[in-house]
């Protein structure tokens, strides 16, 4: 698999990345302990090389399945992982949102904590979980700063959410020189993400962009279809019934990406949209939330089969400009927005608060 780097940190990832929120919860479904190592062993024998965890995943569970699982390989794997939540003093109440910290103090302290789950004496990615942009001062930057500086972080990012959104957060990354933006971007979410491309070649900066939700929750891999019955612990069931309804519509317009050149069934719609994302410079690694090993062969495969052709991006983005044809509403009409709403200007989109 190709690597590409974090900005000009040095940090190589390879270009299809593991979620590792799947693993040590249960939000994409229940798994042992063997089974969640298995998948991270998986992972690593098609060639993925990113592995992004976090503190607040499973309260440290996904951190320490990551090190028990990845240990043998440290200097074959890139670890990233984030810290912003305070989940040690606070109950976890459905997939509801923890309380964030993100003072200095803080960080250096979850760090710590994190390294020692992991059982690593460093990460090569930390990343700012969900932090809003008035959170991040110079002392928080300062921190960042030092942990770099004593070799326990090799990069650093900013991972915003946890809902689609958070354009002033992007910029704010971009113009402090972070190293990556997290963030959800997809064919049919792009205004997060085609907000984050501009401002970084607007500053001719080197922020990378890791894209997640590239199947936009189970559209885009087909993974939900009319068919499909979402649970009530279900994490894709926060999307409104519009939503998929017109998506389906989407994912019909776009057929013409699984047949390049008119070979047929060169790529699934799966890997398509993970291609897609590949086709801009600035993305570094997609993270696809795998679920099963078979995921994983398929979506690490995106790697290897044909990038999207001048014609087949040109193709996408008139179709995205035309709502894909679809004259339907969607029920995604506002984005998460921490500065009331004063970044979504010219979005088209309402503030949904922070």
């Amino acid at each position: 698999m190709n690597q590409r780097e974090l900005g000009d940190s040095g940090v190589e990832v390879s270009e299809v990345g593991f979620g590792a929120w799947v693993v040590g919860t249960d939000w994409w479904g229940d798994r042992t302990r063997e089974q969640a190592v298995d998948m991270l062993h998986h992972a690593v024998d098609r060639g993925v090389t990113y592995f992004d965890t976090g503190d607040v995943y499973g309260h440290g569970d996904s951190e320490e399945l990551v090190g028990e699982a990845l240990g043998e390989y440290r200097d074959e794997v890139t670890i990233s992982t984030k810290v912003g939540y305070d989940f040690y003093n606070n109950p976890q109440a459905g997939h509801g949102e923890l309380p964030k910290r993100v003072d200095p103090e803080w960080v250096e302290t979850a760090l710590d904590r994190s390294l020692d789950r992991l059982d690593m004496e460093y990460v090569d990615h930390l990343m700012l979980h969900n932090a809003n942009v008035d959170e991040v001062d110079a002392d928080v930057l300062e921190t960042l700063d030092a942990l770099q500086e004593s070799g326990r972080v090799d990069s650093v990012g900013w991972a915003l959410g946890p809902s689609i959104g958070w354009l002033a957060e992007a910029e704010n990354a971009v113009e402090e020189g972070f190293d990556a933006v997290q963030l959800v971007f997809n064919v049919f979410e792009q205004t997060p993400g085609r907000h984050t491309l501009e401002t970084i070649r607007e500053l001719d900066a080197e922020t990378s962009v890791i894209p997640r939700v590239p199947h936009s929750s189970g559209l885009l891999n087909e993974q939900v279809t009319p068919e499909t019955e979402l649970g009530e612990g279900d994490h894709r069931a926060h999307r409104p019934e519009e939503w998929y309804e017109a998506g389906w519509e989407k994912v019909e317009a776009l057929r013409f990406l699984e047949d390049p050149e008119g070979v047929e069934g060169t790529r699934t719609m799966a890997q398509a949209s993970i291609r897609w994302l590949l086709g801009h410079d600035e993305v570094a690694t997609v993270t696809p939330t795998f679920r099963t090993t078979d995921d994983i062969d398929e979506w690490a495969g995106a790697a290897e089969v044909p990038p999207l052709s001048d014609e087949e991006m040109d193709r996408v983005e008139a179709l995205y400009q035309d709502n894909f044809g679809v004259d339907r509403d969607d029920g995604m009409d506002a984005l998460r927005s921490s500065v009331g709403g004063a970044d979504l200007q010219d979005t088209g989109k309402k503030s949904a608060g922070d």
